[in-house]
């Protein structure tokens, strides 16, 4: 026989789901508020105390709410916050399942979705699928078999908000862990993010990637080109996030492509060029687009900072052709920056070989390279015209020398 404490908790729940049951939005809302208040915190054992073991039943109907109303989105905030409650609970287990099976994750995938949903709900439904996540790999495959990957990254990419941005780049990177069966498809996902146009979104893929890549282990090749893409851009943190994740990909099978991708870099080719006609196409200027420049920089920088970690680096840079192509680089008097970190990747190749010390000589002339062994990184304030055409127009190979001369 149920003790008279047990009766009166069955009342008490009784009474609270009868009037939840005809109570309208408003009513429920108000609830909802002292639910929160009173519930937040709590273990799976003290809320089936606090609703005499029927807990399950006012989860069932805060998710039918849910599914019948967060369109209007009136007290959608709210909602989530509530269930919530349920998903953060210690040994709740329990609770995770019937939320699953009521459709609740095809829920939050569709609040995601949907253009009018405000970011912070969208930062509350993420939240919750976080937890999820966070419960075990099934419940992993479970939000990446509803197609939920598609849905994170969109809005990862498109919020508005930098916390829901975030949220979501944590969300992604809990379904990499201890998902063997879904974390290439994570890793593909992020990459098909770098192109995006949100400087803050590419930051965090970014470092997402850098982790993610150490769980796939492989080094898939389509992430080449949209990497180095990135070095286009002129937010620094982008550039950083995109330098760090460049030195990790050099301890894969994508280095090679990689490598050549820098170099060619620092050579514009026709598209990166722009053709000005003034008077009546008498003559003609050509000029290198700002996008590109800050490109050309970023990826000398690159190589200066690959070059001086690692001998092996520096032995295929130079096989690449990396002394033409900095050279080249210097002779680039529209952006003081891609001379200034040209000339700074340049010094190590010096420094390192003496046959390349030899060729960069000839090509500058004694007075313009005793400046350079001087001040590397000043060089470019003593360039006039007639050098920087020497330098645009070197023809340096030393690819034939370098076995005898570089060792």
């Amino acid at each position: 026989m149920s003790t008279i404490k047990e009766q009166a908790a069955i009342r008490k729940v009784n009474a609270f789901l009868q009037e939840w049951d005809q109570g309208n939005n408003i009513v429920r809302s108000r609830m909802l508020a002292a639910f929160l208040r009173q519930n937040v915190g709590k273990t799976c054992p003290e809320l089936e105390t606090e609703f005499a073991q029927v807990a399950s039943l006012f989860l069932a109907r805060l998710t039918s709410w849910i599914r019948l109303t967060y369109m209007s989105g009136t007290y959608l905030g709210l909602q989530l916050k509530a269930v919530g409650v349920f998903l953060s609970a210690s040994s709740n287990h329990r609770y995770m399942i019937e939320f699953l099976e009521v459709g609740g994750v095809l829920t939050l995938l569709e609040i995601l979705g949907q253009k009018e949903t405000r970011d912070e709900d969208k930062t509350e439904a993420l939240y919750l699928l976080q937890m999820i996540s966070n419960a075990g790999q099934k419940f992993k495959e479970f939000i990446c078999e509803s197609h939920g990957l598609r849905v994170i990254a969109e809005c990862l990419v498109k919020s508005k908000a930098e916390h829901s941005q975030e949220t979501a780049r944590i969300l992604l990177e809990s379904l990499a862990h201890d998902n063997p069966k879904y974390h290439r498809q994570v890793y593909k996902s992020l990459i098909a993010l770098l192109p995006c146009s949100s400087p803050k979104a590419q930051q965090l893929v970014l470092q997402t990637l850098r982790i993610v890549q150490e769980i796939v282990k492989t080094a898939h090749p389509s992430i080449v080109e949209p990497l180095l893409n990135l070095l286009k851009s002129s937010h620094l943190e982008v550039q950083y996030e995109a330098l760090e994740l460049i030195k990790d990909l050099t301890q894969y099978e994508v280095r090679d492509s990689l490598l050549k991708g820098l170099v060619a870099l620092l050579k514009p080719t026709m598209e990166g060029i722009q053709r000005h006609e003034i008077l009546e196409g008498e003559m003609t200027t050509m000029t290198v687009s700002l996008p590109v420049c800050v490109q050309q920089a970023a990826a000398a920088k690159a190589i200066r900072v690959l070059s001086k970690e690692s001998p092996e680096l520096s032995q295929d840079l130079l096989s690449l052709q990396v002394v033409h192509h900095l050279l080249y680089a210097m002779g680039n008097q529209e952006h003081t920056d891609t001379q200034r970190q040209a000339s700074m990747a340049l010094e190590h190749f010096v420094h390192m070989c003496p046959v390349v010390e030899e060729h960069v000589r000839k090509v500058m002339g004694a007075t313009l390279f005793d400046v350079f062994k001087h001040n590397a990184e000043a060089l470019y304030m003593k360039i006039d015209d007639i050098q920087a055409d020497s330098l645009l127009s070197n023809r340096v190979d030393i690819s034939k020398v370098l076995e005898e001369s570089c060792d």
